[in-house]
């Protein structure tokens, strides 16, 4: 089950459309739906998140915590939406398709990919773009 969750004024307006992509992404890397909850929030509330759970003093776009069993996929990802406006605009990108992006990207590292080499990262961002073109 695909979650949304809100702890900030923003809304997905199309929640269905996005339970089918993520689904689908989730079916063609060969793995199972599990409990998925997406928490969209500000940056205080994910900076809380950063320093308290993983030591980061710094701002993010996305901290996900996975509680996978093997291919069946269960975790949190907490996703703020104000570093997405701004890396939309840092990267020359339309806010949504930077919001695919994140969101996918938390679903991909469920699914097993990496991105801490150049290699992986390179794999990762050729995956997120393949989804993101996916998108109806």
């Amino acid at each position: 089950m695909i979650s949304f969750n809100y702890e900030t004024e923003f809304e997905l307006s199309n929640e269905a459309d996005y339970s089918k992509w993520i689904l689908e992404t989730i079916n063609e890397e060969s793995c199972k739906e599990g409990e998925l909850n997406y928490i969209f929030c500000d940056d205080e509330y994910l900076h809380k998140i950063n320093v308290e759970f993983l030591d980061h003093d710094t701002l993010t776009d996305i901290i996900s915590f996975d509680y996978s069993v093997g291919k069946e996929l269960h975790g949190d990802i907490y996703i703020s939406i104000e570093r997405v406006e701004d890396n939309a605009k840092d990267f020359d990108v339309e806010f949504k398709e930077e919001l695919k992006r994140v969101m996918i990207h938390g679903i991909l590292h469920y699914c097993g990919y990496k991105d801490k080499t150049d290699e992986d990262a390179l794999q990762m961002r050729s995956k997120e773009n393949y989804y993101i073109s996916k998108f109806v």
